[in-house]
């Protein structure tokens, strides 16, 4: 079986419900959905869609009030929290990184580890060597994104989940990080699940794409085809800008 004929993750009926203004409104609506191995996932959809509240189901930084996530027809459940989210790691906005050098940052994650060699890491996420010394806080935001994904990539997840990661960079930093993340999914076989706002980046990242709106899953299919041919009225409604 090849790389993306395996599905690693699954969502049955994913519910989830918060408190708003004295009611209950679901930000994630009864999600079902496989994702296979080795592919780049775009999830899109106006503002308020779930779109994050979705992906931070899936390695339960929040909790489902219904339905259920599978992690190789396993709960997620079943798994303890730390472990669960060194294979489906998650990279933000904003990228955090610890006080101290960009080696510190590295070797974090890396207790237990006998051999280190921050210099593969940072190569791998296009850095060069001299990086590691170099202050975390004396990072561009680009910069810091790389180093984060660096982080990441040492415990060899399975999924990466990325919510709009290119959000705070220029246009040249964000394609540099788009292109990044495709030759990682083939060179790994990593499975990247990305909420973007951004249809034109969707696009360029190609793969295939979830449209969300109001917390539920109005179509999927490949990425060009869901922005440029959607079937479904919203789906239409999304792509002419009608929805905000």
């Amino acid at each position: 079986m090849s790389c993306n004929e395996t599905i690693i993750l699954k969502t049955r009926e994913l519910t989830r419900e918060v408190p708003k203004n004295g009611s209950v409104i679901r930000t994630v609506d009864s999600l079902t959905f496989e994702f296979n191995k080795g592919l780049v996932y775009n999830v899109v959809g106006p503002s308020g869609a779930g779109k994050s509240s979705f992906l931070r189901l899936l390695n339960r930084l929040d909790e489902p009030t219904g339905g259920e996530v599978l992690y190789y027809d396993k709960p997620v459940t079943s798994y303890a929290p730390t472990d669960l989210r060194r294979k489906i790691s998650m990279l933000f906005q904003i990228p955090y990184l610890f006080p101290g050098t960009v080696r510190d940052n590295l070797s974090f994650c890396c207790s237990g580890k006998q051999e280190f060699d921050a210099d593969f890491h940072l190569r791998r996420v296009g850095l060069k060597a001299e990086y590691a010394d170099m202050g975390a806080d004396d990072l561009s935001v680009g910069e810091k994104q790389r180093v984060a994904l660096a982080r990441s990539l040492f415990l060899e997840p399975d999924v990466l989940l990325l919510d709009e990661p290119t959000s705070a960079l220029d246009p040249t930093s964000s394609r540099k990080i788009e292109e990044l993340i495709l030759s990682l999914a083939r060179e790994l076989c990593l499975t990247v699940i990305m909420v973007t706002h951004n249809p034109d980046q969707a696009l360029r990242l190609g793969g295939k794409g979830l449209l969300m709106v109001k917390g539920k899953l109005i179509e999927s299919g490949d990425t060009a085809e869901l922005l440029t041919d959607p079937s479904s009225d919203l789906g239409r409604r999304y792509v002419s800008k009608e929805l905000e």
